[in-house]
C-alpha cells in the first residue's frame, strides 16, 4: 500500500486563474486592450498601471505588432488542410493572389511616396533659386555705379 495519496479529480482545478484569464482576453483584443488597461490603471491607482507596464516592456507586448495573436493563430490555420483538395488548391491560389496584390500595392505606395518626395524637392529648390535670383537682383538695385 502507498502511503503518498493522489489528489482526488476535484483537488485539481485546471482553470486558469484570474491574471491568465485578464491576459488571455487582454491579448485577444490586440495591443490597445493592454494600453487601455494601463491607462486606466494609472488614473485609477498608479501603482497598477506602472506594474501593468513594467509588464508589457517585460514580456515585449509593448514593441509587438497589435495584431500578433491574430497572426499566429491565422498561421495555424493557414497550413492546415480541409480534407478538399479543390478548395484546398482555391485557398493556396487565393492566398498566392492576395499576396501578389498587396505586394503590388506596397511597392504603388513606395513610387506615391517617392513621387511625392521628389515634388517637395523640386519644389524646395525652385523656390531656393527663385530667392537667389530675387536675392541678387536686390543688390544689384541697392549698388549705385560709381562715376
Amino acid at each position: 500500500m502507498n502511503t503518498a495519496a493522489t489528489p482526488s479529480p476535484m483537488a485539481i482545478d485546471h482553470r486558469p486563474g484570474f491574471f491568465a484569464r485578464a491576459e488571455s482576453w487582454l491579448d485577444e483584443r490586440g495591443k490597445g486592450a493592454w494600453i487601455a488597461a494601463m491607462v486606466l490603471g494609472f488614473i485609477f491607482f498608479w501603482p497598477v498601471g506602472l506594474a501593468l507596464l513594467a509588464y508589457m516592456i517585460w514580456s515585449k507586448r509593448m514593441f509587438n505588432s497589435s495584431c500578433s495573436s491574430m497572426t499566429r493563430s491565422r498561421a495555424r490555420h493557414m497550413g492546415k488542410s480541409s480534407g478538399n483538395h479543390a478548395f484546398d488548391a482555391y485557398k493556396a491560389e487565393t492566398l498566392r493572389r492576395l499576396e501578389e496584390e498587396q505586394d503590388n500595392f506596397e511597392a504603388f505606395l513606395k513610387r506615391l511616396r517617392d513621387a511625392k518626395d521628389k515634388a517637395e524637392f523640386d519644389q524646395f529648390m525652385d523656390d531656393r533659386a527663385k530667392k537667389m535670383t530675387e536675392d541678387d537682383d536686390t543688390d544689384t538695385t541697392l549698388r549705385q555705379p560709381e562715376r
